[in-house]
């Protein structure tokens, strides 16, 4: 039981694992940049996972753990930050490679403004709430800073990758949370669940995978710079 969380680490790992088999769609010569982004995105998340768990935001139940521990947050949660970072970055160069239009980039902007107007209304009714606060502040930045000062054009094929995320997700903290093996504190959050899965979680991860994307594509482009 203690190997449940480690177990859908495996699961996470094993989707790049998969789509390699595919050289198209995920080409060896892209590894770098892909790794790079994994890296740098699970850090940071790693660190506001830290903060969460050493503010009693997060905690997790030793029965699933394996019991390594680093400033308080089991090592599976370190793995996560970067398995899902790895497979959501697998998805979005397979889907990239099978569905390379990219007509309704013109869209994106909106569904990013969208998001923007959604993040502001969640910071104003729930200022008091950490989960909630550090969750749609990081994802608001980050939309702020791609959509108005960076000059990649990547976000339509974001959304659509983070979309088929969704299912790994669901998958992932359908577990999570109901076993459960991470719990959330009631008075950090809005308190709206979906199978028991935090509305934040879907926004944490969004901007987990954003920043990953956002890297790969920077260090691509300096790559192909060269």
């Amino acid at each position: 039981m203690n190997y449940i969380f480690l177990l859908l680490n495996l699961f996470l790992f094993l989707i790049p694992i998969f789509f390699s088999f595919d050289k198209k769609a995920f080409p060896i010569e892209k590894l770098k940049s892909i790794i790079a982004g994994t890296l740098i995105s699970g850090i940071i998340f790693s660190a506001i996972a830290v903060f969460f768990v050493i503010f009693k935001v997060w905690t997790f139940n030793p029965a699933y753990l394996i019991g390594v521990y680093y400033r308080e947050l089991p090592l599976e949660q370190y793995l996560f930050s970067f398995t899902f970072s790895f497979a959501g970055l697998a998805i979005y160069h397979y889907l990239n490679a099978k569905f390379p239009n990219n007509q309704l980039q013109k869209f994106s902007l909106s569904v990013s403004n969208l998001m923007l107007g959604v993040c502001v209304a969640f910071l104003f009714f729930a200022y008091a709430k950490w989960y909630t606060v550090i969750t749609f502040s990081v994802l608001l930045l980050l939309l702020l800073y791609i959509e108005y000062l960076n000059k990649l054009r990547f976000m339509y094929r974001f959304y659509r990758a983070y979309l088929v995320c969704l299912i790994p997700f669901y998958i992932c903290f359908g577990i999570l949370c109901n076993l459960p093996i991470i719990q959330y504190q009631a008075a950090e959050s809005i308190k709206l669940n979906v199978s028991n899965i935090p509305l934040e979680n879907h926004f944490y991860i969004m901007g987990m995978l954003l920043l990953a994307i956002y890297l790969n594509e920077f260090f691509e482009k300096r790559e192909a710079a060269k």
